[in-house]
């Protein structure tokens, strides 16, 4: 399926795209360059940023509906754009509700430094800043980050917000056939001189997904792990993404890359696989392999205690979803507000919405937030003191608490399918609407699992 006229619209509102954009890269890659790069480069900065005259495309579409009668576009995202970037030291409204943006995984990208800053393209400094700038987008707009763009002000966000499919728990059992084919030129003389073997783990990711690593096998070309963890799933288009490295003194070196679809995993019906490992596009003859299960949502109490997720190696047994949709009724004077929700449950798990002003356009007294927060459960968490606690909903004003109210755990439980939807009151007039949902896991039937796509 195409969408044309997306594309023609892309076109006409290219050059406001590209002020919008070029400006939001500089807004928040600067202070990134700062904080995370090393101490060297810190002072870069973008001078100028221009993303040039050539319009992204969006080709592939596939839609989908979700379960909440909303519609789920899977896009293919284009640009062979000719880009102005200068280093000192959309999807378009339709007659929709909202739409949300996201890459189903995380980019590739590729900069071409020219002038004064085309020492950048130094090894170190070209994968520094790409790095800075991947995290920006991953955190931003790559799954399970998503960036809402509200097109009808009467839009629910609790409508509007997808949840998680289900849970991948993956074991990395282990690898072999890569040998000493990963090292260096000088590495392999070292290792034919001293018999050294690389000392290997596997770092695994799903999405913009927290990264999960193994323990480190030392000195061996065979490394077996046998080591589980689960990931949340959010699309089924998702990549699962198993790096083994060679830990080293200074930086670690790849051995070998393996990349497969989540669906991929669901139609082959789970279970063991043997993936080829690559690395810079060429097959190493390595393989690692890693077996599956797949875990859906479920909204009964009792999905909580299913013998799938018994254990004490950290395996997650549901999710708590918290959505915090806007204030109402907020007292104070508009120059001196600054509202923000804080929601905290037990002592380890606190979450902050942005902290919004009054500027044209915002009603500050009744402030529009539309964010979401994920708290992933293991047995030993909703079976601890946390589960006796209550979620605690406070609204801010500046660092200073205007009101909160306490939610408790089990009313959460005993909620319609386990979610619990309220114009929360505060205290002094003010509400918070929020929702509070808990989902439970069961095993699923892998090929049964994948969603159903319309005919194109």
């Amino acid at each position: 399926m195409s969408f044309p006229f997306l594309n023609t619209i892309v076109a006409q509102l290219w050059p406001n795209i590209n002020i919008a954009a070029s400006n939001m890269i500089k807004e928040i890659a600067d202070p990134m360059f700062k904080s995370m790069l090393p101490a060297p480069l810190s002072t870069l900065h973008f001078t100028k940023v221009d993303l040039g005259t050539v319009p992204i495309k969006f080709s592939h579409a596939v839609a989908t509906r979700t379960e909440r009668d909303g519609i789920k576009l899977d896009l293919n995202l284009d640009w062979e754009g000719n880009s102005d970037m200068e280093l000192d030291g959309e999807m378009i409204p339709a007659l929709i509700g909202a739409a949300q943006i996201s890459f189903v995984n995380p980019p590739s990208l590729k900069l071409d430094f020219t002038g004064a800053a085309n020492i950048a393209d130094l090894g170190v400094i070209h994968s520094s800043v790409c790095q800075v700038l991947l995290t920006i987008i991953n955190g931003m707009a790559t799954l399970p980050n998503r960036y809402l763009v509200p097109i009808d002000a009467h839009n629910d966000y609790f409508n509007t917000y997808l949840y998680p499919l289900g849970i991948l728990r993956i074991t990395v059992e282990k690898a072999w056939g890569f040998a000493e084919e990963a090292k260096s030129g000088a590495k392999k003389l070292f290792s034919k001189l001293t018999r050294a073997s690389p000392d290997c783990y596997a770092r695994v990711e799903v999405g913009a997904e927290e990264a999960w690593e193994t323990k480190t096998r030392n000195n061996t070309t065979t490394p077996v792990w046998n080591e589980m963890h689960d990931f949340i799933v959010s699309d089924v288009e998702q990549c699962l993404t198993i790096k083994v490295m060679d830990a080293d003194v200074g930086s670690d070196a790849e051995v070998g890359l393996a990349v497969l679809l989540v669906k991929e995993f669901l139609a082959a019906g789970g279970g063991r696989q043997e993936l080829q490992l690559v690395r810079e596009g060429k097959d190493t003859g390595g393989k690692v392999s890693v077996s599956c299960e797949y875990l859906t949502f479920a909204g009964e109490p009792d999905s909580f205690s299913a013998a799938e997720h018994k254990g004490d190696d950290g395996r997650l047994c549901g999710l708590a979803t918290i959505l915090v949709a806007g204030a109402f009724d907020v007292q104070g004077k508009r120059e001196e507000l600054k509202p923000s929700v804080i929601v905290t449950w037990g002592k380890q798990h606190k979450f902050q919405t942005a902290q919004l002003a009054a500027t044209p356009g915002v009603d500050i007294n009744n402030p529009t937030f539309n964010q979401n927060f994920r708290v992933p459960l293991t047995t030993d968490l909703v079976g601890s003191s946390s589960a006796a606690e209550s979620f605690r909903i406070a609204l801010m004003n500046g660092e200073q608490e205007v009101g909160g109210v306490d939610v408790p755990f089990a009313d959460v439980v005993k909620a319609p399918n386990m979610v619990l939807q309220s114009k929360f009151d505060v205290g002094g007039g003010a509400t918070v609407r929020a929702s509070i949902g808990l989902r439970g896991v069961r095993a699923a039937s892998m090929r049964q699992s994948l969603p159903a796509r319309p005919k194109q």
